[in-house]
């Protein structure tokens, strides 16, 4: 499927004006430095998702077990579960557990940058890499095993640890 089709990656909410829901929505949209609600709304559907394969999975429970193993091991590849973690820990998932795991998140969580926004900077002009390779895309899921190659790119001013914005970042 082309991502200029015209299919969303996300719903919207049921109820558009909901005074609390759009308050927390708003703590997680600057907690996290989504650009937009729709970011946050692709998130909650992902988590749907999740939750949606786990059930199939636990309704099925003996028929499916090479199915549930490999969306259990998909999900701890991606540092969602943690390796003890099975089907029923899907359930009690939160929408933080995969904002968590973006792109974006993980180069703040790590120090590469002072706020989520200025690592959502870095990323879209191209300052970050991942295991060698640039990134441009703070939406991206981090896979927990190459987390550890997170790095400033080797061309980036960034690279210098001496750049002001390192040295803010640094302390």
């Amino acid at each position: 499927m082309a991502l200029g089709s015209n299919t969303k990656f996300y719903e919207t909410p049921n109820h558009p004006f909901q005074g609390e829901r759009i308050a927390d929505e708003a703590n997680l949209l600057s907690r996290y430095g989504l650009k937009n609600k729709e970011e946050l709304w692709r998130a909650q559907s992902e988590l749907r998702g999740y939750r949606r394969e786990a059930r199939k999975l636990l309704g099925s429970a003996g028929e499916h077990d090479t199915e549930a193993e490999e969306f259990l091991a998909r999900l701890k590849r991606y540092g969602t579960l943690n390796e003890q973690d099975t089907l029923d820990d899907v359930l009690s998932l939160d929408v933080t557990d995969v904002l968590e795991r973006r792109l974006q998140t993980v180069v703040y969580r790590k120090g590469y940058a002072n706020t989520p926004e200025q690592a959502r900077q870095f990323i879209v002009h191209g300052h970050i890499t991942l295991d060698g390779q640039r990134v441009t895309r703070p939406s991206m899921k981090v896979e927990a095993g190459v987390e550890s190659t997170l790095g400033f790119d080797e061309n980036s001013s960034l690279a210098d640890e001496l750049h002001p914005e390192r040295a803010e970042a640094q302390e």
